[in-house]
C-alpha cells in the first residue's frame, strides 16, 4: 500500500473519532440532559456487546445464545467487588472481564466439541443457568433486589464525576475494545477462525486446531462482554438479574445479524440501530415495538447479508485501515497484516 493510500486510509477512522470524542460530546453538553447521556452510554455498551458477539458468532461461526449471561457475570463482579470490598473502577474493570472469561472457559471445556444447533442449545442452557444463579442466590447476589454499586467511575483513586466524564470513560474503553476486536478479526488469527466457520473438518485436516481456537474465541468474547458489564454496573449504580435475561442475548444476536454476520462495522451499525431506533420512536408508544420489528424484518428480507455484509466490510477495512494483503517476493498474497 502506497503512502497516499495510507493517508487516505486514516480519513474514516479520523471521522469516527471526531464523531465519538468531539461532535457527540458537544451535542450532549449543548442539550445537557441526563437522559441523552444515558442513551449515548447505553448505545456504546451495546456496541461493545455486539462487537464481542461478532467475534464468536460472526467470525468463528458459533451460534451463541447465552451472551447476556457473561455480560451479567461481569456486571455482578464489578458490583460485588465494589460493594463488598470497596474496590474502584480501575480494578473492577479488568477483573470483571477476567472473571467472565474464566467462567466462559469452564463452560467451553465440555461444549466446544458440539456443533450447530447442539452448541446453541448448550449455550442457551448455560445462560439460563447463570441467570437463575443471579436470581436465586440471595445470600450472595441479593437475588431480585439487585446490588447497589457504591462507586462510580474513577481512575487510580481519582473520581471521574460528572456526566461528560462518565461518557468519555465509556467511550474510551469501548473504542479500545472494539479496535482490539477489529485487529483480531482482520488478522491471520481471524482468518483461521473464518476457516472453522466455513468448514471445521477441512480446517482440522489442514492443521488448524479447531477446538482450541473455538475455546479461545468464546473466552475472548466473554472477556469483552464482562468489560461491558462492568461499564454498565458503574454507569447505572444499580444492577439486577432482569438486566441479563435471555431476551438480552437475542437482542445482541439480532444486532449482529441485522448489521451483517462476519462484519465488525455491521455489528456496530446494528447495535446503534437497535438501541437508538426504539428511543427515537418513543413518541409512538407501544406501536414503536411494531415499527422496530418491521425494520428488523425488512432488513433481513431485503438485505439477507446485513446492512453492511462481510465482503463489503472486509473491503472497507482493507482500504480504510491499511489491512492490505501482504505479498511474498513472487507477488502471491498470503493474508492480512
Amino acid at each position: 500500500m502506497t503512502a497516499p493510500d495510507r493517508r487516505r486510509g486514516w480519513i474514516l477512522p479520523a471521522l469516527v473519532a471526531l464523531a465519538v470524542f468531539v461532535a457527540l460530546p458537544a451535542a450532549l453538553a449543548a442539550f445537557d440532559r441526563g437522559y441523552f447521556y444515558q442513551i449515548a452510554n447505553l448505545a456504546l455498551i451495546f456496541v461493545l456487546l455486539s462487537a464481542s458477539m461478532h467475534l464468536v458468532t460472526g467470525v468463528a461461526g458459533l451460534l451463541h445464545l447465552g451472551h447476556a449471561a457473561f455480560y451479567g457475570v461481569g456486571a455482578y463482579t464489578a458490583a460485588l467487588m465494589t460493594s463488598k470490598l470497596g474496590l474502584g473502577f480501575t480494578v473492577t474493570l479488568p477483573a470483571s472481564g477476567l472473571v467472565a472469561a474464566a467462567v466462559a472457559f469452564l463452560v467451553a471445556l465440555p461444549t466446544m466439541r458440539l456443533v450447530s444447533i447442539y452448541f446453541a442449545v448448550a449455550t442457551l442452557a448455560i445462560g439460563q443457568m447463570l441467570y437463575l444463579v443471579m436470581l436465586n442466590w440471595v445470600e450472595f447476589t441479593k437475588g431480585p433486589n439487585g446490588v447497589i454499586v457504591t462507586k462510580g467511575f474513577e481512575l487510580f483513586g481519582f473520581g471521574l464525576s460528572g456526566r461528560i466524564a462518565a461518557y468519555y470513560t465509556v467511550a474510551v474503553v469501548v473504542t479500545l475494545c472494539v479496535v482490539a476486536i477489529g485487529r483480531l478479526s482482520h488478522s491471520y488469527y481471524g482468518n483461521a477462525l473464518r476457516s472453522i466457520r466455513e468448514d471445521d473438518q477441512c480446517a482440522d485436516a489442514m492443521g488448524v486446531r479447531t477446538v482450541r481456537l473455538k475455546m479461545e474465541a468464546f473466552t475472548l468474547s466473554a472477556f469483552f462482554a464482562g468489560v461491558a458489564g462492568a461499564l454498565w454496573a458503574h454507569m447505572t449504580g444499580y444492577i439486577s438479574p432482569g438486566d441479563f435475561k435471555f431476551s438480552e442475548s437475542i437482542l445482541i444476536l439480532a444486532m449482529v445479524v441485522v448489521g451483517g454476520l462476519g462484519s465488525l462495522p455491521g455489528a456496530v451499525i446494528g447495535a446503534l440501530l437497535l438501541i437508538l431506533l426504539p428511543e427515537g420512536l418513543r413518541g409512538l408508544g407501544d406501536f414503536r415495538n411494531v415499527m422496530v420489528g418491521l425494520v428488523m424484518f425488512l432488513s433481513i428480507l431485503l438485505l439477507p447479508k446485513g446492512l453492511l455484509g462481510e465482503v463489503s466490510a472486509l473491503g472497507l477495512v482493507r482500504r480504510q485501515f491499511g489491512a492490505a494483503w501482504r505479498r511474498t517476493a513472487g507477488g502471491e498474497g498470503i493474508g492480512w497484516r
